[in-house]
């Protein structure tokens, strides 16, 4: 994926131990069909879907399957849990809160559940809040909220503090609710853990509004994102259309992956030209941005420009980079960038453009997840539980073929999901908008 082949040494999931604890989930196990609930140790999914000309490779990378597992390696009775949630806002991350909790506490029998507070700042002793004790009370409501109750933050911490922390609390089980960033302080973790020889399992559920996990083909809060984007950008084409030559620019989630604008711009079709970063362009000349928004704005006296936050950093050369709490470059800022130079395009041709520029990340970041990522939240955070209960650690939860897998945490952070500018997706895109493949241009 994106210049870095995957094998299937890369796939192997680490165990704590033997499992000799039976599962007290009423569940059937798995035949030889891979039909029933318990998942068989061993049951594999296959990484590609599609076979070549040429046949099947006959080395073929496969992920193990997620699932409950017959036999536990921890004992629901001796056993204490804790829940963080890391990085930026997400619709869903509260779904995956109650999910967990339930299903640690109703299902398996796990009386205590922790919710460290503040992202992994809680784990730190010297500057941690004390961490709250789940009950049902607690989380019986909190799906209806959007952001997180148990709270987040960014940056690094110590990792032997965090750890020490989770020695002292005698704390067994821990699932961490981030992206790329809080998969690497979960691995760091793992690595203490191991050093020490604790037995700690350290399980992953990702959480990216901008659906570039790899190995997660929907990550929650993606089509909760959507649905909002889509009312942004349709409230942008009434503004438009509204006046003589109006211009509505929205400016929309991606810091390296185009998936929100291209969604946004899918479910909306009034959209006219996407910017995404995974496809270069140029505001000048022939067959730039400027030139072409002219023509559509002469033809039609209107348009709908979508942008995503990471798209045409190049047009910033020579600027120094910085680095936000968490070592992420801080991006230019593209949405007020264009807003101001399209403004003086059209100023310096004597043409009256009316441009209405709209940033609604915060609020859609902040939204209640919708019915598909709370089912999404839900799955999520069983196969999480599940994964942590049967021992497995230094992993995270993916979605691969519309199935559910395990993925070591490595295989994860050495690569970065992008939306394939010739793939169906970038495809539909450019037929919904009719701009050309290289850049942008006019649609209907």
């Amino acid at each position: 994926m994106h210049g870095i082949p995957l094998e299937q040494d890369e796939l192997v999931i680490r165990d704590l131990g033997e499992r000799t604890v039976p599962s007290p989930l009423p569940l059937p196990p798995e035949d030889k069909k891979g039909t029933g609930s318990f998942v068989r140790e061993g049951t594999k999914v296959r990484c590609s879907m599609q076979v070549p000309p040429e046949g099947p490779a006959k080395s073929e990378a496969c992920f193990e399957k997620a699932g409950p597992r017959e036999q536990m390696f921890f004992d629901p009775r001796e056993t204490r849990a804790a829940i963080v949630t890391c990085g930026g806002l997400c619709p869903g991350t509260n779904n995956v809160v109650r999910s967990a909790f339930y299903q640690l506490y109703h299902r398996y029998g796990v009386r205590e559940v922790l919710g460290i507070r503040y992202g992994f700042q809680g784990l730190h002793p010297a500057s941690a809040k004390p961490p709250v004790l789940l009950t049902p009370e607690f989380v019986e409501g909190i799906h209806h909220e959007g952001g997180t109750e148990l709270g987040s933050s960014r940056g690094p911490q110590n990792v032997p503090l965090m750890v020490d922390f989770l020695q002292n609390r005698e704390i067994d089980i821990l699932l961490c609710i981030g992206g790329d960033g809080t998969q690497r302080g979960a691995h760091a973790i793992w690595e203490e853990v191991e050093r020490r020889g604790l037995d700690i399992s350290v399980i992953g559920i990702p959480k990216t509004i901008d659906n570039d996990i790899p190995f997660v083909y929907r990550s929650f809060g993606f089509y909760t994102a959507i649905d909002q984007a889509r009312s942004v950008v349709q409230g942008a084409h009434v503004e438009a259309r509204g006046v003589q030559n109006g211009i509505g620019l929205v400016k929309l989630m991606g810091r390296y992956a185009g998936f929100i604008a291209a969604g946004a711009t899918l479910a909306s079709q009034e959209v006219n030209f996407t910017l995404i970063p995974e496809v270069p362009f140029e505001l000048e000349g022939e067959g730039g941005l400027f030139e072409m928004l002219a023509e559509r704005i002469e033809e039609r006296g209107h348009a709908v420009v979508v942008v995503a936050e990471g798209a045409g950093q190049s047009l910033f050369p020579g600027e120094q980079e910085t680095q936000d709490a968490s070592g992420n470059v801080k991006l230019h800022d593209i949405g007020t960038y264009l807003r101001d130079r399209i403004q003086s395009y059209f100023a310096e041709r004597g043409v009256a453009a009316y441009l209405k520029y709209i940033d609604p990340s915060y609020i859609i970041r902040s939204a209640p997840a919708n019915t598909y990522d709370s089912l999404l939240c839900d799955s999520l955070a069983r196969h999480a539980v599940h994964a942590a209960m049967a021992g497995k650690t230094d992993m995270l939860v993916g979605y691969w073929h519309d199935v559910f897998i395990h993925v070591p945490i490595p295989a994860v952070v050495r690569r970065q999901r992008q939306l394939d500018p010739s793939g169906g997706v970038w495809m539909a895109v450019l037929e919904a908008t009719g701009q050309p493949a290289h850049f942008g241009g006019s649609g209907e």
